[in-house]
């Protein structure tokens, strides 16, 4: 998914004018030039969210005064739906504004609202702004959420399940499913094996989200998915939706993935250096992994990073590093190279960071650097 940053940047008076331009094809009235000017002299000093609300708002001065009107001309010049392998927020981002008319002004025509939404996620997507109408009309919403389950579109399946989402990034929480996802299994159902890597996706982060609130239940279903549907493709919206489980080591999720015999492995020879680095800067992990048990073991190794905060205290970040299939008494060494490079979402601070290697979610060695900034 792009940055919310990098998108930001392109919502301004050309994106006006390349929408509005779209607008006025369909409908002469539209004035272009003045929706750009409205943008370029709104959007200084604001974020992804409120310029995309400053050309949302642009077109609905703009544009018949009839909701039901409005949203048909919108409609109407969203071109061919994406294929498979088209990223909506590279090929159609400019539609971000045409989504957000939808979801701030169509609470008052619910099925005409639903039906936009439907079309919109062919072209882009409408996992924002069918979340209002999860909270106002739940009952028109899920019956249609539940129908779009099973169409023909790979876009439409996946906002089945993506709109849906309890935990939804850039999103608001839709704390009714945190408090009981079980109206989201029901929806997940019949996308468990989908042939669509792109709604596979959307149903293990859905998943995922599920397991933060509700891990027993997701647990559950992952390992009931996995009994009644042994196909590699829910294989995979198990193992990627059970994610954050694994990360934090809990063993039956470990268990379901097919982990075992973490209790048996050592861990020696950790080593990370070099011992002081500066932000920027990169620190080589190097260590050895033993089976000692008399069975095979297939386990998955990570590391973990301690992230000192402002105020001094520690963060843990986990990091994916491998699976291992371990013959008895097998031996193995691994190597993983760590950047310290801040990104959008991290920053970094001087002091002692620790990092564990932990397997099967066991920690069984530490070590430490120093970082300065």
């Amino acid at each position: 998914m792009a940055s919310e940053y990098g998108l930001k940047r392109h919502f301004n008076g050309e994106a006006a004018r390349l929408l509005g331009g779209m607008v006025h094809a369909v409908h002469p009235a539209f004035d272009v030039e003045g929706y750009a000017a409205e943008v370029e002299q709104r959007i200084p000093g604001k974020e992804l969210k409120d310029r995309v609300l400053v050309l949302t708002e642009g077109l609905r001065t703009r544009l018949p005064e009839d909701y039901p009107t409005a949203v048909a001309v919108l409609v109407s010049i969203l071109g061919k739906e994406l294929a498979e392998d088209e990223g909506m927020f590279n090929t159609s981002w400019f539609l971000m504004p045409v989504a957000r008319f939808v979801e701030e002004y169509g609470q008052g025509h619910p099925e005409v609202s639903l039906d936009a939404i439907e079309e919109i996620t062919r072209r882009h997507t409408g996992e924002y702004a069918i979340r209002p109408f999860v909270e106002a009309h739940p009952a028109v919403t899920m019956e249609r959420v539940a129908r779009w389950a099973h169409s023909p579109s790979h876009n439409v399946r996946r906002l089945a399940s993506e709109g849906i989402r309890p935990r939804l990034p850039w999103a608001r929480t839709l704390d009714v499913f945190v408090k009981d996802p079980r109206p989201v299994l029901e929806i997940l159902e019949p996308l468990r094996s989908d042939p669509s890597e792109y709604v596979r996706k959307s149903v293990a982060n859905n998943l995922n989200d599920i397991s933060k609130d509700t891990p027993d239940l997701a647990l559950a279903t992952a390992l009931r998915w996995l009994e009644e549907s042994p196909t590699p493709e829910t294989t995979w919206i198990v193992k990627h939706a059970l994610r954050t489980l694994v990360k934090k080591g809990d063993q039956q999720a470990l268990a379901v993935l097919g982990a075992s015999g973490g209790e048996f492995v050592q861990v020696s020879g950790l080593s990370v250096a070099p011992a002081e680095v500066a932000v920027g800067d990169t620190v080589a992990i190097g260590f050895t992994v033993e089976n000692t048990d008399d069975r095979a073991h297939s386990v998955t190794v990570d590391y973990v990073v301690h992230h000192v905060r402002k105020n001094g205290r520690s963060i843990p970040k986990v990091f994916k590093l491998t699976t291992l299939e371990l013959t008895a008494g097998e031996r193995r060494t691994v190597h993983k190279t760590h950047a310290l490079k801040e990104v959008q979402t991290r920053r970094y601070y001087a002091g002692e960071h620790a990092v564990d290697i932990q397997v099967n979610g066991l920690v069984k060695a530490t070590e430490r650097f120093g970082l300065r900034t």
